[in-house]
């Protein structure tokens, strides 16, 4: 299980969301009243976590989207190449690639030794932050 399905009216800025295979993340929330012949209505947009991609919906309020599970991980770098991180999970020794971060404050300072923090969700792996 990947995500879990909730209501639209409980979402709020900051939180994840699954958007056409995407998590992203909300960055905009416009709530409208119900009209003479309609439901509540949300707006959302959501910046894409991965594509950094920005994306609308607009969805009745008692409707349903998928959040994303994150799994917040530590590993080390091994290695940096190219657009690449070689990662080693601390705690299942497991190493595997990763891209490199869009960040630029991770850009400058991601070598090999280094602990970071990093998100998997959807079967995919971001490094949000090193660990000091």
């Amino acid at each position: 299980m990947l995500s879990k399905p909730v209501d639209v009216g409980s979402l709020k800025i900051g939180q994840y969301i699954v958007l056409e295979n995407e998590p992203c993340k909300i960055v905009g929330y416009e709530h409208s009243k119900p009209g003479k012949h309609g439901a509540a209505k949300a707006r959302i947009v959501a910046i894409g976590v991965f594509t950094n991609q920005k994306r609308n919906v607009i969805s009745p309020v008692d409707g349903r989207l998928d959040v994303p599970l994150i799994e917040k991980k530590t590993g080390q770098v091994i290695s940096v190449t190219g657009e690449m991180v070689q990662l080693m999970d601390m705690e299942t020794y497991v190493t595997f690639e990763t891209p490199f971060p869009d960040e630029e404050e991770l850009r400058g300072r991601l070598s090999s030794g280094q602990e970071v923090e990093y998100w998997q969700m959807l079967g995919r792996n971001k490094i949000v932050r090193i660990k000091s």
